[in-house]
């Protein structure tokens, strides 16, 4: 699908900007599903001064969607329409060690390398964002976390650890965040939605290096023993209900045996989808609502999409 070229339009608005602007261009290589259609357009700032002016001359009515690793996310095979933000490593994927234990960390560091800056610098809690596929802008929008039903050391989520944020609003002014302000939930955070991240604070404290670097190993361990670490999956697929987990779930109902075009659930673990090659996000859109209606239908618990489905159709 192509959508109406409006780059030349956006950027004789913004004569100073210094990012980069491009049309229709593709977004299934920059997503961990490899899937999806175009951007209407794309947007790499060049800093966070370069996103906020970009924001604040972007007319009100073109809608903004900003994309990090897309770890967590289903792209749909029409694409997106407006403008999608992609940050680049050098503006955005800094880690900087500060006094107190702390982690600064951009939108674009991967969740595993915070880990690993931190295990470094000889500082413990940050060991649950080892397991983590994505970056820190999609932790603070998913609160993401880490559980294990038999090792408690190696669980944890982005709330417990979260000081601040830094933030640019759809008006294109510059904030900052604390804790109240995030309204964290599982796997959600209540925060204005159209706010685009750009960095986190993360409180840590002392840990022998050597100790972070062990407990890093079992996370990594206990990935590849009860997650797909081999195959393309965007992770957990639905949330948990309550008193439920969505795995077992789906595994009663009969999931494990359903397959739709190139997309299938994983006999490893129940709750991830898995895209070979070939899927579309239509097989894997519609597998996803197929395990829904079994669920619903064995036990009465409707679940809930954990990843996210940005896009229109083809």
């Amino acid at each position: 699908m192509t959508h109406p070229d409006i780059s030349a339009k956006i950027a004789a608005l913004m004569p100073e900007l210094r990012g980069r602007l491009l049309a229709n261009q593709s977004l299934a290589p920059m997503t961990w599903l490899r899937v999806g259609g175009p951007a209407q357009l794309l947007f790499t700032p060049a800093d966070t001064e370069d996103l906020a002016y970009f924001l604040k001359n972007l007319p009100a009515e073109i809608p903004v969607m900003p994309l990090g690793l897309a770890s967590n996310m289903i792209i749909r095979d029409g694409g997106v329409t407006g403008v999608v933000i992609r940050f680049a490593p050098r503006g955005f994927g800094q880690i900087t060690v500060e006094e107190g234990y702390r982690i600064r960390a951009g939108a674009f560091a991967a969740d595993r390398k915070v880990a690993m800056a931190a295990a470094d610098a000889g500082i413990g809690g940050l060991e649950f964002l080892f397991g983590i596929p994505g970056s820190v802008g999609g932790a603070l929008r998913m609160n993401a976390g880490t559980r294990s039903n038999t090792n408690p050391e190696i669980e944890g989520e982005t709330r417990e650890r979260f000081v601040e944020a830094t933030a640019v609003t759809r008006a294109g002014e510059i904030v900052t965040l604390g804790l109240d302000d995030m309204k964290f939930v599982y796997r959600s955070s209540g925060a204005p939605a159209d706010l685009v991240f750009t960095e986190a604070v993360f409180q840590g404290f002392a840990r022998a290096p050597e100790e972070v670097h062990a407990i890093n190993a079992r996370v990594q361990e206990h990935r590849e023993r009860d997650q797909e670490t081999k195959v393309r999956t965007a992770g957990s697929t639905f949330k948990n209900p309550p008193g439920h987990s969505s795995w077992r779930l789906i595994r009663d109902a009969g999931g494990l045996d359903l397959r739709i075009g190139q997309a299938e659930m994983s006999r490893k673990h129940a709750n991830f989808l898995i895209a070979h090659d070939g899927a579309t996000a239509h097989d894997i859109e519609m597998l996803g609502e197929e395990i829904r209606s079994l669920v619903k239908a064995k036990s009465g618990v409707e679940l809930e999409w954990e990843v996210k489905r940005i896009g229109v159709p083809a």
